[in-house]
Protein backbone atom coordinates (compact mmCIF):
# COMPACT_ATOMS: atom_id res chain seq x y z
CA UNK A 1 0.00 0.00 0.00
CA UNK A 2 0.85 3.81 -0.19
CA UNK A 3 1.29 3.60 3.47
CA UNK A 4 4.50 1.29 3.43
CA UNK A 5 7.79 3.04 4.02
CA UNK A 6 10.34 1.43 1.74
CA UNK A 7 12.53 1.37 4.36
CA UNK A 8 11.77 0.03 8.18
CA UNK A 9 13.09 1.49 11.21
CA UNK A 10 15.89 -0.91 11.62
CA UNK A 11 16.92 -0.95 7.79
CA UNK A 12 16.83 2.97 7.80
CA UNK A 13 19.13 3.22 10.87
CA UNK A 14 21.75 0.61 9.64
CA UNK A 15 22.21 2.83 6.43
CA UNK A 16 22.40 6.18 8.39
CA UNK A 17 24.99 4.76 10.78
CA UNK A 18 26.97 2.74 8.04
CA UNK A 19 26.55 4.83 4.67
CA UNK A 20 29.57 7.11 4.14
CA UNK A 21 28.77 9.31 1.26
CA UNK A 22 25.84 11.35 1.40
CA UNK A 23 22.82 10.48 0.26
CA UNK A 24 18.93 11.21 0.20
CA UNK A 25 15.66 9.05 1.30
CA UNK A 26 12.15 9.50 -0.61
CA UNK A 27 8.90 8.25 0.16
CA UNK A 28 10.02 8.15 4.11
CA UNK A 29 8.01 10.82 5.56
CA UNK A 30 4.82 11.38 3.46
CA UNK A 31 2.74 10.92 6.26
CA UNK A 32 4.50 13.23 8.91
CA UNK A 33 2.60 16.22 10.66
CA UNK A 34 5.86 18.47 10.05
CA UNK A 35 5.80 18.37 6.28
CA UNK A 36 2.53 21.27 6.46
CA UNK A 37 5.08 23.42 8.28
CA UNK A 38 5.45 26.08 5.51
CA UNK A 39 5.92 29.67 7.07
CA UNK A 40 2.41 30.31 6.98
CA UNK A 41 1.15 27.54 9.14
CA UNK A 42 4.21 28.15 11.73
CA UNK A 43 3.14 32.02 11.59
CA UNK A 44 0.16 30.97 13.10
CA UNK A 45 1.22 28.32 15.86
CA UNK A 46 3.57 31.09 17.06
CA UNK A 47 0.82 33.73 16.88
CA UNK A 48 3.12 36.78 16.35
CA UNK A 49 6.18 36.05 18.25
CA UNK A 50 9.29 37.28 16.77
CA UNK A 51 12.83 35.24 15.96
CA UNK A 52 16.14 36.56 14.89
CA UNK A 53 16.55 37.09 11.41
CA UNK A 54 20.28 37.47 9.81
CA UNK A 55 20.76 39.10 6.74
CA UNK A 56 23.39 38.91 4.28
CA UNK A 57 23.84 41.31 0.87
CA UNK A 58 23.05 38.97 -2.03
CA UNK A 59 25.89 40.31 -3.83
CA UNK A 60 28.63 37.61 -4.09
CA UNK A 61 32.32 38.42 -2.77
CA UNK A 62 35.13 36.84 -3.02
CA UNK A 63 35.58 36.17 0.47
CA UNK A 64 32.54 34.21 2.97
CA UNK A 65 30.34 36.12 4.43
CA UNK A 66 30.58 35.05 7.87
CA UNK A 67 28.29 35.33 10.83
CA UNK A 68 29.90 38.24 12.10
CA UNK A 69 29.68 40.34 9.02
CA UNK A 70 25.83 39.91 8.63
CA UNK A 71 23.29 42.24 9.81
CA UNK A 72 20.08 41.31 12.49
CA UNK A 73 16.30 42.07 12.87
CA UNK A 74 13.97 40.41 14.88
CA UNK A 75 10.91 39.76 13.09
CA UNK A 76 7.87 37.73 13.12
CA UNK A 77 6.76 34.91 10.54
CA UNK A 78 4.45 37.34 9.14
CA UNK A 79 6.74 40.07 8.49
CA UNK A 80 9.28 37.94 6.68
CA UNK A 81 6.75 36.69 4.68
CA UNK A 82 5.51 40.10 3.34
CA UNK A 83 8.79 41.01 3.16
CA UNK A 84 10.15 37.65 1.02
CA UNK A 85 7.01 38.41 -1.50
CA UNK A 86 7.98 41.97 -1.64
CA UNK A 87 4.69 43.66 -0.18
CA UNK A 88 4.33 47.25 0.01
CA UNK A 89 3.62 46.42 4.25
CA UNK A 90 7.66 46.56 4.10
CA UNK A 91 8.21 50.16 3.88
CA UNK A 92 8.35 50.07 7.43
CA UNK A 93 8.86 47.70 10.23
CA UNK A 94 11.95 45.53 11.09
CA UNK A 95 13.04 44.99 7.35
CA UNK A 96 12.25 48.17 6.12
CA UNK A 97 16.08 48.83 6.13
CA UNK A 98 16.60 46.11 3.54
CA UNK A 99 15.51 46.05 0.21
CA UNK A 100 14.85 41.67 -0.46
CA UNK A 101 15.94 42.53 -4.10
CA UNK A 102 19.19 43.03 -2.80
CA UNK A 103 19.14 41.11 0.79
CA UNK A 104 18.06 37.67 1.88
CA UNK A 105 17.24 36.89 5.26
CA UNK A 106 17.59 33.16 7.69
CA UNK A 107 16.24 32.52 10.66
CA UNK A 108 18.93 30.25 10.80
CA UNK A 109 19.29 27.53 13.70
CA UNK A 110 16.04 27.65 16.09
CA UNK A 111 15.49 25.09 18.30
CA UNK A 112 12.34 23.47 17.68
CA UNK A 113 12.13 22.72 21.77
CA UNK A 114 12.84 26.20 22.52
CA UNK A 115 10.56 27.79 20.04
CA UNK A 116 7.21 25.81 20.74
CA UNK A 117 8.26 25.60 24.46
CA UNK A 118 4.73 26.10 25.15
CA UNK A 119 3.31 23.95 22.68
CA UNK A 120 5.29 20.61 23.82
CA UNK A 121 2.39 18.50 21.40
CA UNK A 122 3.64 19.58 18.25
CA UNK A 123 7.07 17.93 19.20
CA UNK A 124 5.51 15.20 17.50
CA UNK A 125 4.92 16.51 14.32
CA UNK A 126 8.47 15.41 13.51
CA UNK A 127 9.09 11.44 13.64
CA UNK A 128 12.81 10.58 13.42
CA UNK A 129 11.75 6.93 14.97
CA UNK A 130 10.86 6.23 11.22
CA UNK A 131 14.72 6.70 10.46
CA UNK A 132 15.39 3.87 13.34
CA UNK A 133 15.60 6.52 16.39
CA UNK A 134 12.74 5.75 18.85
CA UNK A 135 11.62 8.75 21.10
CA UNK A 136 13.57 11.89 19.02
CA UNK A 137 11.34 14.11 17.85
CA UNK A 138 11.02 17.75 17.28
CA UNK A 139 12.17 18.38 20.47
CA UNK A 140 15.72 17.10 19.52
CA UNK A 141 15.40 19.08 15.78
CA UNK A 142 16.22 22.21 14.76
CA UNK A 143 14.42 24.55 12.44
CA UNK A 144 15.80 26.67 9.64
CA UNK A 145 13.69 29.13 7.75
CA UNK A 146 15.03 31.20 4.58
CA UNK A 147 14.55 33.17 1.74
CA UNK A 148 15.80 32.94 -1.87
CA UNK A 149 19.70 33.43 -1.41
CA UNK A 150 20.16 32.59 1.66
CA UNK A 151 23.00 30.67 3.37
CA UNK A 152 26.29 29.93 5.80
CA UNK A 153 29.10 30.16 5.01
CA UNK A 154 31.43 26.52 4.31
CA UNK A 155 31.84 24.51 7.24
CA UNK A 156 32.04 20.78 9.02
CA UNK A 157 30.16 19.93 11.58
CA UNK A 158 32.48 18.33 14.34
CA UNK A 159 30.03 16.77 15.88
CA UNK A 160 27.03 13.55 14.81
CA UNK A 161 25.90 13.31 11.49
CA UNK A 162 22.79 15.31 10.18
CA UNK A 163 19.47 14.11 8.87
CA UNK A 164 17.85 17.01 7.18
CA UNK A 165 13.80 17.26 6.09
CA UNK A 166 12.83 19.61 3.51
CA UNK A 167 9.52 20.97 4.00
CA UNK A 168 9.00 23.73 1.81
CA UNK A 169 10.97 25.19 -1.77
CA UNK A 170 14.15 23.84 -2.38
CA UNK A 171 17.85 24.01 -1.33
CA UNK A 172 20.48 23.21 -3.19
CA UNK A 173 23.42 21.11 -1.30
CA UNK A 174 27.24 21.54 -1.98
CA UNK A 175 29.33 18.68 -0.32
CA UNK A 176 33.21 17.95 0.10
CA UNK A 177 34.07 14.54 1.65
CA UNK A 178 36.33 14.69 4.50
CA UNK A 179 39.30 13.70 2.45
CA UNK A 180 38.80 17.26 0.46
CA UNK A 181 39.49 18.71 4.15
CA UNK A 182 43.07 20.26 3.82
CA UNK A 183 41.97 21.98 -0.25
CA UNK A 184 38.84 23.89 1.80
CA UNK A 185 41.64 25.76 3.72
CA UNK A 186 40.01 25.49 7.33
CA UNK A 187 40.12 28.43 9.52
CA UNK A 188 38.36 28.36 13.38
CA UNK A 189 38.12 32.23 12.88
CA UNK A 190 35.43 33.45 13.25
CA UNK A 191 35.35 30.76 16.13
CA UNK A 192 32.24 28.70 17.03
CA UNK A 193 31.89 25.15 18.99
CA UNK A 194 32.04 22.08 16.67
CA UNK A 195 31.90 24.35 13.52
CA UNK A 196 34.94 24.54 11.05
CA UNK A 197 34.77 27.15 8.54
CA UNK A 198 36.15 27.23 5.09
CA UNK A 199 38.28 30.36 4.16
CA UNK A 200 36.82 29.78 0.57
CA UNK A 201 34.05 31.31 -0.43
CA UNK A 202 32.46 28.18 -2.31
CA UNK A 203 29.80 30.70 -4.40
CA UNK A 204 33.08 32.52 -5.93
CA UNK A 205 35.73 30.86 -5.40
CA UNK A 206 39.43 32.87 -5.38
CA UNK A 207 41.40 30.69 -7.31
CA UNK A 208 44.40 32.60 -7.08
CA UNK A 209 43.93 32.39 -3.44
CA UNK A 210 42.88 29.10 -2.88
CA UNK A 211 44.54 27.38 -6.01
CA UNK A 212 43.91 23.56 -3.96
CA UNK A 213 40.38 24.32 -3.72
CA UNK A 214 40.57 23.22 -7.50
CA UNK A 215 41.09 19.61 -6.20
CA UNK A 216 38.21 19.23 -3.84
CA UNK A 217 35.17 17.36 -5.23
CA UNK A 218 31.47 18.99 -4.64
CA UNK A 219 28.59 16.34 -4.38
CA UNK A 220 25.89 18.49 -5.71
CA UNK A 221 22.11 18.04 -5.02
CA UNK A 222 18.92 20.15 -5.28
CA UNK A 223 16.49 18.79 -2.12
CA UNK A 224 12.61 19.08 -2.58
CA UNK A 225 10.09 18.84 -0.08
CA UNK A 226 9.31 15.70 1.54
CA UNK A 227 12.81 14.68 0.71
CA UNK A 228 15.65 13.94 3.85
CA UNK A 229 19.54 14.07 3.29
CA UNK A 230 21.97 12.42 5.22
CA UNK A 231 24.85 14.24 5.34
CA UNK A 232 27.85 11.77 7.01
CA UNK A 233 30.04 12.77 9.63
CA UNK A 234 32.23 15.17 9.23
CA UNK A 235 31.50 16.23 5.28
CA UNK A 236 31.64 20.33 4.44
CA UNK A 237 28.39 21.46 3.18
CA UNK A 238 27.37 24.53 2.12
CA UNK A 239 23.56 25.41 1.25
CA UNK A 240 21.94 27.72 -0.01
CA UNK A 241 18.10 28.61 -0.42
CA UNK A 242 17.18 28.55 -4.09
CA UNK A 243 13.32 29.46 -3.82
CA UNK A 244 11.82 32.44 -2.27
CA UNK A 245 10.72 30.98 1.05
CA UNK A 246 12.08 27.73 2.00
CA UNK A 247 11.52 26.15 5.25
CA UNK A 248 13.61 22.92 6.56
CA UNK A 249 14.31 20.35 9.83
CA UNK A 250 17.75 18.81 11.03
CA UNK A 251 18.24 16.56 13.51
CA UNK A 252 21.90 15.83 14.74
CA UNK A 253 22.45 11.98 15.37
CA UNK A 254 25.19 11.63 17.99
CA UNK A 255 28.25 8.59 17.39
CA UNK A 256 30.38 7.62 19.61
CA UNK A 257 33.49 9.48 18.25
CA UNK A 258 32.07 12.32 19.32
CA UNK A 259 33.51 11.76 22.82
CA UNK A 260 37.24 12.28 21.15
CA UNK A 261 35.73 15.58 19.32
CA UNK A 262 34.71 17.12 22.28
CA UNK A 263 38.32 16.97 23.28
CA UNK A 264 39.34 18.28 20.20
CA UNK A 265 36.79 20.84 20.91
CA UNK A 266 38.08 21.37 24.15
CA UNK A 267 41.91 22.20 23.22
CA UNK A 268 41.02 23.93 20.16
CA UNK A 269 38.83 26.75 22.88
CA UNK A 270 41.53 26.76 24.81
CA UNK A 271 43.98 27.97 22.45
CA UNK A 272 41.76 29.90 20.65
CA UNK A 273 40.45 31.64 23.54
CA UNK A 274 43.67 32.50 25.00
CA UNK A 275 45.89 33.34 22.16
CA UNK A 276 42.71 35.86 20.64
CA UNK A 277 41.93 37.26 24.16
CA UNK A 278 45.53 38.36 24.43
CA UNK A 279 45.61 40.48 21.51
CA UNK A 280 44.82 44.10 21.80
CA UNK A 281 40.82 44.56 21.94
CA UNK A 282 41.48 47.87 19.47
CA UNK A 283 42.09 45.61 16.55
CA UNK A 284 38.35 45.26 16.09
CA UNK A 285 39.15 41.63 14.79
CA UNK A 286 35.19 40.11 14.86
CA UNK A 287 36.85 36.29 16.23
CA UNK A 288 34.18 34.91 17.73
CA UNK A 289 30.70 34.04 15.65
CA UNK A 290 27.61 35.53 17.58
CA UNK A 291 26.97 32.27 19.08
CA UNK A 292 29.46 32.13 21.13
CA UNK A 293 28.17 34.99 23.49
CA UNK A 294 31.91 35.72 25.11
CA UNK A 295 35.05 34.38 25.37
CA UNK A 296 35.59 31.89 28.44
CA UNK A 297 38.26 32.24 30.62
CA UNK A 298 41.24 29.45 31.07
CA UNK A 299 40.20 27.93 33.64
CA UNK A 300 36.66 27.42 32.49
CA UNK A 301 38.24 26.06 29.32
CA UNK A 302 40.35 23.50 31.25
CA UNK A 303 37.44 22.61 33.12
CA UNK A 304 36.16 21.54 29.72
CA UNK A 305 38.70 19.82 28.26
CA UNK A 306 39.18 17.84 32.11
CA UNK A 307 35.20 17.11 31.53
CA UNK A 308 35.30 16.14 27.82
CA UNK A 309 38.71 13.67 28.78
CA UNK A 310 37.01 11.74 31.37
CA UNK A 311 33.65 11.52 29.21
CA UNK A 312 36.10 9.43 26.67
CA UNK A 313 37.97 7.49 28.72
CA UNK A 314 34.94 6.46 30.63
CA UNK A 315 33.22 5.63 27.64
CA UNK A 316 36.34 3.75 26.50
CA UNK A 317 35.72 1.79 29.62
CA UNK A 318 32.26 1.16 29.53
CA UNK A 319 32.68 -0.18 25.94
CA UNK A 320 35.79 -2.58 26.87
CA UNK A 321 33.88 -4.01 30.24
CA UNK A 322 31.47 -4.97 27.79
CA UNK A 323 28.76 -2.80 29.64
CA UNK A 324 27.93 -0.46 26.97
CA UNK A 325 23.90 0.15 26.23
CA UNK A 326 22.20 -1.56 23.27
CA UNK A 327 22.38 1.03 20.70
CA UNK A 328 18.90 -0.34 19.30
CA UNK A 329 16.68 0.34 22.69
CA UNK A 330 15.10 3.79 22.94
CA UNK A 331 15.85 7.80 23.02
CA UNK A 332 17.42 7.24 26.74
CA UNK A 333 20.43 5.68 24.78
CA UNK A 334 21.04 8.81 23.36
CA UNK A 335 23.60 11.26 25.21
CA UNK A 336 21.75 14.52 26.69
CA UNK A 337 23.43 16.64 23.83
CA UNK A 338 20.76 16.75 21.80
CA UNK A 339 22.11 19.88 20.25
CA UNK A 340 24.92 19.83 17.66
CA UNK A 341 26.49 22.92 18.84
CA UNK A 342 26.57 23.21 22.32
CA UNK A 343 28.38 25.37 25.01
CA UNK A 344 30.79 23.33 27.56
CA UNK A 345 28.55 24.33 30.57
CA UNK A 346 30.51 23.02 34.02
CA UNK A 347 29.05 19.41 34.64
CA UNK A 348 26.76 19.59 31.28
CA UNK A 349 28.74 16.29 30.15
CA UNK A 350 26.96 13.42 29.39
CA UNK A 351 26.81 10.85 31.90
CA UNK A 352 26.97 7.76 30.21
CA UNK A 353 28.02 7.07 26.15
CA UNK A 354 26.68 5.93 23.16
CA UNK A 355 27.38 3.36 21.21
CA UNK A 356 26.77 4.78 17.84
CA UNK A 357 29.25 4.50 16.10
CA UNK A 358 30.16 5.45 12.60
CA UNK A 359 33.62 4.30 10.32
CA UNK A 360 35.07 7.35 8.84
CA UNK A 361 37.00 5.33 6.11
CA UNK A 362 35.63 5.50 2.91
CA UNK A 363 33.74 2.06 2.26
CA UNK A 364 34.72 -0.75 0.43
CA UNK A 365 32.96 -1.19 -3.50
CA UNK A 366 31.50 -4.66 -1.82
CA UNK A 367 30.18 -2.51 1.42
CA UNK A 368 28.63 -0.12 -0.88
CA UNK A 369 27.17 -2.75 -3.33
CA UNK A 370 24.40 -3.88 -0.30
CA UNK A 371 23.43 -0.66 0.47
CA UNK A 372 19.80 -0.36 -1.60
CA UNK A 373 20.41 2.84 -3.85
CA UNK A 374 17.30 3.47 -6.13
CA UNK A 375 14.29 5.32 -6.03
CA UNK A 376 13.84 5.25 -2.62
CA UNK A 377 17.56 6.16 -1.94
CA UNK A 378 18.90 8.15 -4.31
CA UNK A 379 23.26 8.70 -3.95
CA UNK A 380 24.46 11.92 -3.78
CA UNK A 381 27.12 11.77 -6.64
CA UNK A 382 30.32 13.73 -7.42
CA UNK A 383 30.13 16.85 -9.83
CA UNK A 384 31.83 15.46 -12.30
CA UNK A 385 29.17 12.38 -12.18
CA UNK A 386 26.37 13.55 -14.36
CA UNK A 387 23.00 12.44 -12.50
CA UNK A 388 22.49 9.19 -14.89
CA UNK A 389 21.32 6.76 -11.84
CA UNK A 390 18.39 5.61 -11.28
CA UNK A 391 16.01 8.29 -9.34
CA UNK A 392 17.50 11.15 -10.67
CA UNK A 393 14.37 12.58 -11.70
CA UNK A 394 13.64 12.90 -7.74
CA UNK A 395 17.22 14.19 -7.04
CA UNK A 396 18.29 16.82 -9.36
CA UNK A 397 21.55 18.59 -9.81
CA UNK A 398 19.91 21.60 -11.92
CA UNK A 399 21.66 21.35 -14.94
CA UNK A 400 24.53 23.30 -13.65
CA UNK A 401 27.86 22.48 -13.68
CA UNK A 402 30.65 23.55 -11.95
CA UNK A 403 33.39 25.23 -14.39
CA UNK A 404 36.80 25.69 -11.99
CA UNK A 405 37.98 27.97 -14.18
CA UNK A 406 35.07 30.17 -14.06
CA UNK A 407 34.98 30.44 -10.25
CA UNK A 408 31.13 29.23 -10.34
CA UNK A 409 32.16 26.15 -8.17
CA UNK A 410 29.04 26.40 -5.09
CA UNK A 411 30.14 25.02 -1.43
CA UNK A 412 28.56 25.08 1.45
CA UNK A 413 27.92 26.97 4.16
CA UNK A 414 25.97 26.12 7.30
CA UNK A 415 24.91 27.89 10.04
CA UNK A 416 23.71 28.00 13.83
CA UNK A 417 21.44 30.02 16.17
CA UNK A 418 22.44 33.45 16.66
CA UNK A 419 22.94 36.06 19.61
CA UNK A 420 24.61 39.45 18.13
CA UNK A 421 24.35 42.57 18.39
CA UNK A 422 21.53 44.04 16.83
CA UNK A 423 22.31 46.15 13.61
CA UNK A 424 19.78 49.27 12.64
CA UNK A 425 22.51 50.63 9.98
CA UNK A 426 20.72 50.26 6.88
CA UNK A 427 23.63 51.63 4.87
CA UNK A 428 25.95 48.52 7.07
CA UNK A 429 27.45 46.47 4.47
CA UNK A 430 26.31 42.87 5.09
CA UNK A 431 29.71 41.37 3.53
CA UNK A 432 32.65 43.89 4.85
CA UNK A 433 34.96 41.21 5.86
CA UNK A 434 38.28 41.68 8.07
CA UNK A 435 41.43 41.99 6.63
CA UNK A 436 42.43 38.56 7.98
CA UNK A 437 39.81 36.87 5.56
CA UNK A 438 41.87 38.49 2.82
CA UNK A 439 45.12 35.99 2.26
CA UNK A 440 45.92 37.29 -0.92
CA UNK A 441 46.55 40.83 0.43
CA UNK A 442 50.51 41.01 0.56
CA UNK A 443 51.72 40.94 4.45
CA UNK A 444 54.66 41.85 5.54
CA UNK A 445 54.50 39.85 8.79
CA UNK A 446 52.43 37.05 9.98
CA UNK A 447 49.23 37.20 11.87
CA UNK A 448 47.90 35.88 14.80
CA UNK A 449 44.90 34.30 12.69
CA UNK A 450 47.76 32.58 10.50
CA UNK A 451 49.40 31.12 13.64
CA UNK A 452 46.16 30.14 14.57
CA UNK A 453 45.14 28.50 11.14
CA UNK A 454 48.42 26.27 11.61
CA UNK A 455 47.92 25.46 15.41
CA UNK A 456 44.72 24.70 15.40
CA UNK A 457 44.20 22.62 12.36
CA UNK A 458 42.25 19.70 12.62
CA UNK A 459 45.04 17.52 11.88
CA UNK A 460 47.32 19.22 14.46
CA UNK A 461 44.42 19.12 16.79
CA UNK A 462 43.88 15.39 16.39
CA UNK A 463 47.57 14.35 17.29
CA UNK A 464 47.45 16.93 20.44
CA UNK A 465 44.34 15.22 21.25
CA UNK A 466 45.71 11.70 21.26
CA UNK A 467 48.80 12.74 22.91
CA UNK A 468 46.36 14.15 25.33
CA UNK A 469 44.34 11.14 25.97
CA UNK A 470 47.65 8.68 25.93
CA UNK A 471 48.75 10.85 28.73
CA UNK A 472 45.77 10.20 30.81
CA UNK A 473 46.55 6.61 30.43
CA UNK A 474 50.22 6.91 31.92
Amino acid sequence: GEDVKPFTPEKTREIVMSLQQPAVFCNMVGDWPALHWNVKYLSAVLEGRTVQFRLGLKTVDLVPQFETSCNYVEATLEEFLAWSCGQPSCLFGPFSCYDHSKYWAYADYKYIARIFEDKPEIFQDVRWSDFGFPGRSGKESTLWIGSEGANTPCHLDSYGCNLVLQVQGRKRWHLFPPGDTSFLYPTRIPYEESSIFSKVNIANPDLKCFPEFRNSTAHVVTLSPGQVLLVPRHWWHYVESIDPVTVSINSWIELDADHEARVEEAITRMLVCAIKSAENPSDGDLWLNPTEVEATSHEINLQYLNEAVSAYLKCQETNVSGQARSSSTGAEQRTNTSCKRKRREVGCEPEGCTVLTQDCSTPKAEELQKIPFGPHLIQVLPQSHKTNVMGAVAVESDGRDLHEDEGEHFGNLHCKRKRLLMSNDCETAAHQMDSDCSPCTPQTALSTNDLLDCLVNPRVISLVAQLLLERTRV
